[in-house]
């Protein structure tokens, strides 16, 4: 039953009729790319805005169908799936502003991260047959000891942001925030490494004197459209969403070939990846001397995204998965054999 003190106000006609997804807002430029489907989403707030607490913020353009609750009235509101993304989301937040009769919804887990206190035995701290938890890479899936829980893949979907590359700048742009403080992890030794032999800007927040600061996602691809490539030093990670923006706009990357990126670029063909951080900057240099060579790499990353990447085949996996899981618009042989 809805509080009479607080209603959710949501301008969209057609939000009555369409699933209600209730989930955290933990990485901004993935609940964006998420709030592109046919779906309802409810984040909850915290006037202290602690993790997960922001609301919709003033970063990112999000649409009428994304919505703030006040996380003291969460548990007054209808919704159709619950949507963990953290540990903390898991384990505490979902106690503290759950109801109990909320925590029985169909739920999903989306872990964006592979492991990292062992990179094949770390068991997931979910392990729960009536959850389904989504990995965004195959990388992550294969590393993760996902317990009993049922998996599934959905690759990250980005929008075209319409912004053409033109790569007159000679030298590369790395896209990472809080780079110093994050280490050997997120390639920092990398970085310094690769900037003694090829001239490379670096931004995004907590770049302090090595950087150029942090570029606002919405003015991000303009701003980078104009660096002859993009450099990715991240050694173990997921499949970084600035790749994949990078790629869909034909700046051809540069990065290591683990974990998921070994799948994804084609060494030589739609981008450079290898092992061997002196053969990456050699490739840097090439790309510099060859601005042909760099935008025909581009244009072929470009297909790759636009074929692996289209947030028209996220969105699309989304919608499925979540009318799986709350078993609407199925037929119902398909709900027998969920």
């Amino acid at each position: 039953m809805a509080s009479p003190l607080f209603t959710v106000e949501n301008k969209n006609p057609h939000m009555h009729n369409r699933l209600k997804v209730f989930t955290w807002h933990i990485h901004g430029s993935y609940l964006y790319y998420l709030s592109q489907g046919n779906y309802e989403i409810y984040i909850p707030t915290k006037a202290e805005k602690t993790e997960g607490y922001y609301g919709r913020g003033e970063t990112f353009p999000f649409g009428p169908n994304v919505t703030e609750i006040p996380a003291e009235n969460v548990k007054n509101q209808e919704f159709d799936c619950i949507v963990y993304q953290t540990n903390q989301n898991y384990l505490t937040d979902q106690f503290e502003i759950l109801s109990e009769e909320q925590r029985r919804l169909p739920r999903i887990y989306i872990e964006h991260d592979p492991p990292r206190q062992h990179p094949t035995d770390t068991r997931h701290v979910v392990d729960d047959t009536d959850i389904t938890l989504v990995h965004v890479t195959h990388f992550n899936r294969l590393m993760w000891d996902s317990n009993r829980t049922p998996t599934r893949v959905i690759e990250h979907g980005v929008t075209d942001s319409g912004v053409a590359y033109k790569g007159d700048l000679n030298k590369g742009i790395v896209v990472i925030n809080n780079l110093p403080a994050r280490g050997r992890l997120l390639g920092y030794d990398i970085f310094l490494q690769a900037r003694k032999h090829v001239p490379l800007d670096l931004v995004g927040m907590g770049t302090g004197d090595l950087g150029l600061g942090e570029v606002l996602h919405p003015q991000l691809p303009e701003f980078q459209s104009r660096y002859r490539f993009f450099f990715n030093p991240i050694r173990y990670t997921s499949l970084g969403l600035a790749v994949c923006e990078a790629m869909m706009m034909g700046i051809p990357v540069v990065g290591l070939a683990t974990t998921e990126l070994s799948a994804v670029i084609d060494d030589g063909v739609s981008g450079f990846i290898h092992t061997d951080v002196d053969y990456l900057i050699d490739k840097m240099k090439l790309l510099i001397k060859d601005p042909e060579l760099a935008r025909e790499i581009g244009n072929n990353g470009r297909k790759v995204a636009i074929q692996r990447f289209s947030i028209q085949r996220f969105t699309n996996d989304w919608e499925q998965l979540f009318n799986q899981v709350t078993q609407r618009n199925l037929p119902a042989a398909q709900i027998v054999a969920l």
